[in-house]
């Protein structure tokens, strides 16, 4: 079913903040930093994979993710909905749900025998393509999709995700600059204003990731020296 009617964007952030709290998704912790893939150190670390095991969570999140793409983009704007190998796979095929759309989804690479696609399911060309992921950091693994979408013929310029970091200011614009618009529910700030509402955390904790938050470059290269 499309929805149609919900929060403003607003509210829609608090919402999503809260309900990865509650969920214990997320994780601060500023004494014993988190490893990123990136090797550089972080106070926080948050894991969407775990909505997926939380039905009632896990479905409000999809009906506020479809109905953000539609007030930014509209209602008939897409032909097929792709996710991104692996954790945008589910989300993908909810979102797709929602929208009465196929679905598709990206491999990061290859497989390297049968058909060697990145491309599993029927995508064609011309086809407007919607990327859905879990989250963004850097903007770096959507622009591998994206030109494994485009690869096909297709056209993608829109990706949407539940949790942008909303700290590195270079994401969207390296976004932007491959065509891409990026559709989020919340941010590091979001959940670290709904945090100290609840008092999920300790004040040390909050002031040490919004630190973090406000220079990340610069905090994590003073605890690589």
């Amino acid at each position: 079913m499309i929805p149609s009617s919900f929060p403003e964007q607003c509210e829609i952030a608090r919402l999503t903040a809260r309900m990865l709290l509650e969920i214990e998704a997320v994780h601060f912790n500023a004494n014993d930093p988190f490893i990123l893939a990136s090797g550089k150190p972080s106070p926080t670390y948050i894991d969407c994979r775990k909505l997926i095991s939380y039905p009632r969570i896990r479905s409000t999140l999809m009906d506020f993710l479809t109905v953000t793409v539609m007030r930014d983009v509209g209602f008939e704007a897409f032909d097929n909905v792709a996710g991104g190998e692996t954790a945008g796979i589910p989300f993908g095929a909810l979102v797709a749900e929602r929208m009465a759309l196929p679905m598709t989804y990206v491999r990061k690479k290859a497989k390297g025998y049968g058909r060697n696609a990145r491309i599993e399911g029927v995508m064609t060309e011309d086809q407007r393509v919607l990327l859905v992921e879990d989250l963004t950091t850097d903007g770096g693994s959507k622009i591998s999709f994206v030109d494994a979408i485009r690869e096909t013929g297709a056209q993608c310029a829109h990706t949407a995700v539940i949790f942008y970091y909303g700290i590195f200011p270079q994401t969207k614009k390296t976004l932007d600059d491959h065509g891409v618009k990026l559709h989020y529910l919340c941010t590091w700030w979001d959940v670290l204003a709904e945090a100290r509402e609840q008092g999920v955390f300790d004040e040390a904790t909050l002031s040490e990731v919004k630190k973090f938050l406000d220079a990340p470059d610069a905090w994590q290269t003073e605890r690589m020296k």
